[in-house]
C-alpha cells in the first residue's frame, strides 16, 4: 500500500498518515459561506483536497473514504445581501449554492460524501452549547452564549502557535461588556425579527460561525477523525475555535488527527482585489472562455503549501500542454493502473507540480496505446483525463486560436510602432491599443518587443474586429 506522507499544521512536520480506521477515512474541510460567486481564491482549497481525496480513495478504496465539506447558510453577509437586494436568504443560498456546486465541478472536483448545510443542524448544535455551559466552558450573558476561553487556557492557541496574551494584545477582537475575556468567541447570538432565528434555551436567536463545523463534523465524523482541512486564513480563529469547543465538549475523543492548511493566492503577483481589478471570480475566468481544467493545471502546478500565483501567461501555457495531451489520450481505455511516480509524488504531502513533472516526461516517452491508457488513468487521479467534460475540446480550440491571434497582433504592433517611430505618427498605434483596451487587452510595451496579456474583462468577441 502507498505511504501517505502529510504536513501536520499542528505539529509542524510532515507525518506518516496512519488512519484511526483504514475501513472508514475521514476528512473535513470547511466550505464556502454561500452569498456569492465563488472567486478564485475560494477555490484553491476545493481543488487541494479534491486531490487528496482523490488519492485517498485510490489507496483505500472509494467505499472507505468518506469526505465532508460544509455550506454556511446562516451569516451576518447573507443577511447584508438579503437587505441590500430585497430577496429571500433562503432564495440567495439555494442559488449562491448551486453556482458554487456547477463552477467546482467545472473545476473537475468530485462532490464530497456529505455537504451539510448550517441550518439543517441547529438542534445539534443547542445541544452542544448546552454541553459546554454544562461543563463550565460556555456562560450565557445578556442573550448571547460565550465559550470561555480561560477554560481552555493551556490548550488554546496551540494551532496557530499564538498564546491568549499576545492574541490580546495584537488581535483586532469584538470588546463588548458581556465578556468575561475579550478572546471569549460567540456560540450563539440574539435574533431581531427581520433577521433568520430559531428557538433555544437563551431566547430566539441563531449560532455563531465557528459552532457550526464542530456540531456537522461530530454527527457526521464523530469525536475525532483523521484530517480537517482548510486554507491557512481559517487557522485563526476559526478552527482553533473548532478545537476548543470540540475537545471541551467531546472530551473523550481528539477531534482532528492531522491539520492541513492551504496558502492563499495571487493574479499577476498581487494581492487579490476589486480596487485592483484583478479580483475574479471562477465564472469570469470559465465565461473568458478558459476551460475548468486549465484553471485546475495551473492550481496543481504550485504546491498548496505555497503562495499561488495565477497569471495569464500560466493558463496559455496549461491549455497547450493540455491540449497536446488530449490529443494522445483520445479514444483510450483507461488502464486500471495509474503511473507509481505520480502517486508517489502525490503521496509525498500532495507534490502536484512533482506529478505533473513526472506526467511531461511520460508523455514525452509514450508511443504506444499502452503508454497512452496508463497515462490517462493516472490524469484522473489529478482531476483531469476522462473527466475533462463536454465542450473541453472547442473550448480550448477557441483559446488557442485566442492566444494565436493574440501572437499576431503583437507582430502587427511592433510593425506600427517601427513605422510610427520613423513617420512620428502615432496616431494608428493610439488606435489599436484602445481597440486592445476595449476588448480587455493589457498592452506593454519594453524597447524589445511588445506583450498583449488578456485582462480580468477580456472579450475574445471584441478582437473579430482587429483580425
Amino acid at each position: 500500500m502507498t505511504t501517505i506522507k502529510l504536513h501536520n499544521t499542528k505539529t509542524r512536520k510532515k507525518e506518516v498518515f496512519t488512519p484511526l480506521d483504514p475501513e472508514n477515512v475521514r476528512m473535513y474541510v470547511c466550505g464556502p459561506t454561500v452569498y456569492d460567486r465563488a472567486h478564485l481564491g475560494n477555490a484553491r482549497p476545493v481543488v487541494v483536497f479534491d486531490v487528496l481525496y482523490r488519492l485517498l480513495r485510490h489507496v483505500y478504496g472509494p467505499d472507505h473514504v468518506t469526505y465532508v465539506r460544509n455550506f454556511t447558510d446562516v451569516d451576518d453577509k447573507i443577511n447584508a445581501r438579503a437587505a441590500e437586494t430585497g430577496r429571500a436568504i433562503s432564495d440567495i443560498t439555494a442559488e449562491t449554492t448551486q453556482w458554487f456546486l456547477d463552477d467546482m465541478g467545472a473545476l473537475g472536483a468530485l462532490e464530497p460524501d456529505h455537504m451539510p448545510r448550517a441550518t439543517q443542524y441547529i438542534p445539534q448544535m443547542v445541544e452542544m452549547i448546552e454541553a459546554l455551559i454544562a461543563k463550565g466552558h460556555a456562560y450565557e450573558a445578556e442573550g448571547h452564549v460565550l465559550f470561555a476561553v480561560d477554560s481552555w487556557r493551556e490548550k488554546y492557541g496551540k494551532l496557530s502557535g499564538r498564546s491568549i496574551d499576545d492574541m490580546i494584545a495584537g488581535a483586532r477582537v469584538e470588546v463588548a461588556p458581556y465578556k468575561k475575556n475579550p478572546m471569549d468567541f460567540v456560540l450563539w447570538k440574539p435574533s431581531t425579527d427581520d433577521l433568520p432565528g430559531w428557538d433555544s434555551p437563551w431566547g430566539r436567536g441563531r449560532p455563531g460561525w465557528h459552532i457550526e463545523c464542530s456540531a456537522m463534523s461530530y454527527e457526521l465524523l464523530g469525536e475525532s477523525f483523521d484530517i480537517h482541512g482548510g486554507g491557512n486564513d481559517l487557522m485563526f480563529p476559526h478552527h482553533e475555535n473548532e478545537i476548543a469547543q470540540s475537545c471541551c465538549a467531546h472530551p473523550e475523543g481528539s477531534f482532528a488527527k492531522m491539520w492541513l492548511h492551504n496558502e492563499m493566492l495571487q493574479v499577476e503577483g498581487k494581492k487579490m482585489s476589486k480596487s485592483l481589478g484583478n479580483f475574479f471570480t471562477v465564472r469570469d475566468l470559465l465565461d473568458q472562455g478558459i476551460p475548468g481544467e486549465v484553471i485546475r493545471f495551473v492550481f496543481l502546478s504550485t504546491h498548496y503549501r505555497k503562495p499561488m500565483d495565477w497569471t495569464a501567461e500560466k493558463a496559455r501555457e496549461a491549455k497547450d500542454t493540455l491540449w497536446k495531451w488530449r490529443q494522445l489520450t483520445d479514444g483510450s481505455e483507461r488502464h486500471r493502473r495509474p503511473h507509481l511516480e505520480v502517486l508517489e509524488a502525490l503521496a509525498d504531502d500532495l507534490n502536484t507540480p512533482l506529478a505533473l513533472s513526472v506526467l511531461h516526461k511520460k508523455f514525452k516517452e509514450a508511443n504506444t496505446n499502452e503508454d497512452a491508457s496508463r497515462f490517462l488513468a493516472t490524469l484522473e487521479v489529478l482531476g483531469l483525463g476522462r473527466n475533462w467534460r463536454d465542450g473541453f475540446q472547442n473550448a480550448v480550440e477557441d483559446a488557442i486560436e485566442t492566444v494565436n491571434h493574440l501572437k499576431l497582433l503583437e507582430k502587427r504592433m511592433e510593425a506600427m510602432r517601427r513605422e510610427a517611430m520613423q513617420s512620428k505618427d502615432f496616431s494608428e498605434v493610439d488606435q489599436m491599443k484602445a481597440a486592445l483596451s476595449e476588448a480587455g487587452v493589457e498592452v506593454r510595451m519594453s524597447k524589445s518587443d511588445v506583450k498583449l496579456i488578456q485582462g480580468a474583462n477580456f472579450d475574445p468577441a471584441k478582437l473579430e474586429s482587429l483580425k
